[in-house]
């Protein structure tokens, strides 16, 4: 039986960390910023458009967001849902909610703020997560030396951190749409801080695969960032 696969974009923040001046003067929030011309978001969705498996992108940003429909117009397989909630969680659970209870689903829920996915990337961590029949992230191993930091100011280093066996998460994650929608319930019925959707499955006893990313794939956090993502699109 064919799987069917559905990618939902959690787009409902303003990623501060993100914003210079100007942009926090706009008031726009940093998905919607452009890059090479178009808004980050949606060159987010082009990257999963661009493997013809993913029947639909599901787009869930804030309630009464202005910026959305322009954004995302004319592209293909893409629905926009005003159904954003006050975290990631939230966002994505609540989409969740709004597909039709199929039990054959699977699901890959990718960062607005990551538009430099690759599409071999993509195709790798569809087809080794299906071939499995187990969900799994994209990551990449940790290759710099890890620092603790102290607590109090001044910052100082506290301790050097083991960097073997570590891994940065990226997305797309991929899951079976019902087990990531109860994982996401439990999880809030217990308060789980929930900062990704591997997270919310392991608490449910899950040991999601991690499969190998890509260092274009990393999730535009800070103003300079925009300037390097120009530079690999």
């Amino acid at each position: 039986m064919k799987t069917t696969l559905i990618a939902i974009v959690p787009a409902a923040g303003i990623g501060s960390r993100a914003l210079d001046s100007a942009t926090k003067a706009q008031g726009l929030p940093k998905q919607y910023r452009l890059l090479g011309g178009q808004p980050m978001l949606r060159r987010s969705v082009q990257a999963l458009l661009a493997d013809e498996r993913i029947s639909q992108v599901r787009v869930a940003v804030a309630p009464g967001d202005i910026w959305a429909a322009d954004a995302l117009q004319d592209l293909p397989r893409t629905v926009c849902l005003p159904c954003g909630g006050q975290t990631r969680a939230e966002t994505v659970l609540n989409t969740l909610q709004s597909l039709d209870k199929d039990e054959q689903a699977w699901v890959l829920v990718h960062d607005a703020a990551r538009p430099g996915l690759p599409k071999q990337v993509l195709a790798r961590l569809i087809d080794t997560c299906l071939q499995a029949r187990r969900g799994g992230l994209l990551a990449l191993p940790v290759a710099d030396t890890v620092k603790r930091a102290t607590p109090t100011e001044p910052v100082a280093v506290q301790e050097t951190v083991d960097r073997d066996g570590l891994w940065l998460a990226q997305t797309p994650q991929l899951f079976p749409a019902h087990a990531l929608r109860e994982a996401l319930l439990v999880a809030k019925e217990q308060g789980f801080a929930v900062t990704d959707e591997a997270s919310a499955m392991e608490l449910a006893g899950s040991r999601p695969l991690l499969i190998l990313g890509s260092a274009r794939n990393f999730k535009v956090t800070w103003p300079e960032d925009f300037e390097l993502m120009e530079k690999w699109l």
